[in-house]
């Protein structure tokens, strides 16, 4: 997909900064909406339809986490969160919400465009890709459609949930080091924290759950990292 055809949605209450940010992405080609309240962010959301939502934390009516988590359940959007903490958990937060990146003020342009291009990137590939659709037992998942049934009940992941649970049932009883996910699913050299895929696991094992869904095929190997064991697939 070319800039020109990729919608950004910029949601900050700083003026200055949503500008700066605004008026470089539009430099670099893309269609670009903003919004300074989470009311105003959702009203946009539902009319311009963003595939990708640069999302600050603090905001005068809001949260940026509630909004990702709202905007998460209705498209498989990809989120970079903006920040001007620098806890760690408040990170781990940003993710367990439905965040695909987290940039902490102040930032540079460059990172900003790095990690924009690394999202977008994935974007492209899960849909341009010849994807197989993953039938076990009773569990599809569908690439192209992006959707997951167990029987006929769906599963809602988050973008990257689903990038994730798709790339480990497509390699079973293959473990995965965390560092090798990140790599392959987030498909770029991620500079943060590697227990960021301990969160989206975690999200994924509570979402398979809440539909009584036994989640032990997504298998933690002490020490090093992942695996999808097709065979401890239960009804």
């Amino acid at each position: 997909m070319t800039p020109d055809a990729i919608k950004i949605l910029v949601v900050d209450d700083d003026l200055a900064i949503k500008t700066l940010i605004t008026r470089f992405l539009r430099q670099k080609g893309y269609q670009i909406a903003d919004a300074d309240s989470g009311q105003t962010a959702l009203e946009k959301f539902a009319t311009f339809k963003p595939d990708l939502v640069i999302l600050d934390i603090n905001l005068p009516d809001s949260t940026g986490y509630n909004l990702c988590e709202q905007m998460q359940r209705q498209s498989d959007v990809f989120v970079l969160m903006l920040t001007s903490r620098k806890n760690h958990w408040d990170k781990i937060q940003g993710f367990s919400k439905g965040a695909d990146d987290y940039l902490t003020k102040p930032f540079n342009l460059e990172e900003l465009q790095f990690r924009v291009t690394a999202l977008l990137k994935r974007l492209r590939s899960s849909s341009t890709s010849l994807q197989k659709v993953v039938i076990i037992d009773h569990l599809t998942i569908d690439p192209l459609k992006r959707e997951i049934y167990y029987h006929n009940q769906e599963i809602i992941l988050t973008s990257l949930e689903f990038d994730l649970l798709y790339f480990l049932a497509c390699h079973p009883q293959k473990v995965w080091r965390r560092e090798e996910l990140i790599k392959r699913v987030w498909d770029y050299e991620f500079v943060g924290d590697l227990r960021v895929v301990d969160v989206h696991i975690g999200q994924i094992r509570r979402k398979l759950q809440d539909i009584n869904l036994d989640s032990s095929f997504l298998q933690t190997v002490r020490g090093v990292g992942y695996k999808f064991e097709p065979e401890t697939i239960t009804d």
